[in-house]
């Protein structure tokens, strides 16, 4: 997997973007030279030299980097088993980790189920759809990203067909270890076991 920069890009327009790992917003200006590190998940993980680090831009902001987007990739939308009618039971159940794997850390390229961040998935069915609470940690308890994250999560399974609540809360118990990551996620690692 190719981790270098792109070319410098600069942005088009105004846009927000979140610092990473710290988790504020803030908007940064037309003009400002940025450079894609990575780009998963629906969203794009910026280097930008003048503020001295890393923003993740969200994929509606995708012009301002010159990107289309990325309609429905990974984000419950577009074609796939979930267009249009609301799944139930096994099929909702699968279909929610499947959309879990389109979100990412910013600064890691594997996804947060491969990363071994979820810990718990629970679905209720409510008599208007069905409710989904998870529960995930992070690499590290320090990681202003963790409330970012938790709320793409949360986003796209609200976009799921059947889904009407959710809930995604970041826990510490277990502390997350290393031996977490799936097979998938060390190979793209390239941890050897």
């Amino acid at each position: 997997m190719d981790l270098r920069p792109d070319e410098p890009i600069k942005l088009t327009r105004d846009c927000p973007a979140v610092a990473v790992p710290a988790g504020h917003t803030l908007t940064l200006p037309q003009g400002t030279e940025v450079m894609i590190t990575q780009s998963l998940g629906g969203s794009y993980t910026l280097l930008v030299p003048s503020y001295g680090g890393l923003f993740r831009l969200s994929d509606r902001d995708a012009d301002a980097i010159g990107r289309e987007k990325r309609s429905g990739e990974g984000t419950g939308e577009g074609s796939g088993p979930s267009q249009g009618k609301a799944l139930t039971g096994e099929a909702l159940e699968r279909e929610i980790w499947e959309t879990l794997k389109t979100c990412y850390d910013p600064e890691i390229p594997v996804n947060i189920v491969d990363l071994g961040l979820i810990y718990d998935m629970h679905v209720d069915q409510l008599a208007d759809g069905a409710r989904v609470d998870i529960k995930m940690t992070l690499t590290a308890q320090g990681c202003g990203m963790g409330t970012s994250i938790a709320a793409d999560a949360r986003n796209k399974i609200l976009d799921l067909p059947g889904v009407v609540e959710a809930d995604v809360q970041v826990v510490w118990d277990p502390p997350w270890t290393p031996e977490k990551i799936s097979p998938e996620g060390r190979a793209l690692l390239g941890i050897h076991q």
